[in-house]
């Protein structure tokens, strides 16, 4: 089968296509035939060797996390009414950029009549975070609500879910030419976190979606009125906000650790596919590429320049 293997440590030219020996699957597993991989900002620095504890690559390795495909085959212990089914799954890790992977067969998604499966793949991961970060800020209608990286992934579906709960949504980018994309997915306001003063032209807020962390995390903490509420769910910056919780309790401001259980996390997947099936959710696919450029995927991301979600075809 085509792959793409991580070589080494270091940038994206470390990833490299080429053939691999088909993957077999065991007792519980199934082997899915890869139609699209998600792709998202924490594999370029795992694929760096940067990446998050406790999550370490051992190269070489056939990186991604998430596929999107059809069941072609199963092992021990599986049901062969899977075979033909549309799923989507995590890998666990590793196996995501190739053609063929084998997945946890408990862990697996069927895809919901009418949804498509690459928009279910974007849903995968970034669906999941959207929904189980919503529900631990739980903002209520009427509140104010800055959206960080909202013309990513998990921000443009946090503005969605939270214009759905009747919240003023202002939508913080990082580069105006950015900030069409949530707003015509409902955002009231936007700004552009990059021009100094930003901030001010954000205003008070209730809660804070952060998926930035850095400077323009701490400077988004500043704008929280007293009983709001702030979630990190990213890292753009490439720093957490690293904000004292004693600073928070000073100003009766909650810095929420949203905690899942495998169930949870189960039931927050499904809820954004259900969501998108019925038409409620659209996830923004704003990059393809082929699986043979899965580094100028990871180039892209990194550059800044990406909007929405990034897949690779296969």
């Amino acid at each position: 089968m085509r792959a793409v293997r991580l070589t080494r440590f270091g940038g994206p030219e470390v990833l490299v296509p080429g053939e691999a020996p088909d993957p077999v699957p065991g007792e519980g597993q199934a082997l899915v035939q890869v139609e699209f991989v998600n792709i998202t900002f924490v594999e370029t620095q795992m694929r760096s060797g940067d990446g998050p504890a406790p999550v370490r690559l051992e190269p070489p390795v056939i990186p991604g996390n998430g596929v999107g495909g059809v069941v072609t085959e199963v092992g021990a212990g599986v049901g062969d009414d899977l075979v033909g089914r549309r799923v989507v799954s995590s890998t666990g890790g590793t196996g995501a950029y190739a053609e063929k992977a084998v997945v946890d067969a408990a862990g697996l998604f069927r895809v919901p009549d009418g949804l498509a499966l690459d928009d279910a793949v974007a849903l995968l991961a970034d669906g999941r975070t959207a929904a189980m970060m919503l529900s631990a800020a739980d903002p209520r209608p009427g509140e104010r609500v800055l959206v960080e990286a909202a013309a990513g992934g998990v921000g443009t579906l946090l503005v969605q879910l939270a214009k759905a709960r009747d919240a003023t949504v202002v939508a913080a980018v990082g580069g105006a030419r950015k900030a069409e994309i949530p707003l015509r997915l409902g955002a009231d306001e936007a700004v552009d976190y990059r021009e100094p003063g930003w901030a001010g032209k954000a205003g008070s807020v209730d809660v804070v979606f952060d998926g930035v962390g850095g400077d323009v995390a701490r400077e988004a903490f500043t704008l929280l009125r007293g009983g709001g509420r702030m979630v990190s769910f990213g890292l753009a910056s490439g720093e957490w906000a690293s904000i004292p919780d004693d600073e928070a309790a000073a100003r009766g401001v909650t810095l929420v650790r949203p905690a899942a259980t495998p169930e949870q996390l189960r039931a927050f997947t499904e809820s954004a596919l259900r969501e998108a099936a019925e038409g409620r959710l659209r996830p923004v696919i704003g990059q393809r590429f082929p699986l043979e450029g899965a580094a100028d995927a990871h180039r892209a991301i990194e550059s800044r320049s990406t909007v929405g979600k990034t897949l690779l075809e296969v």
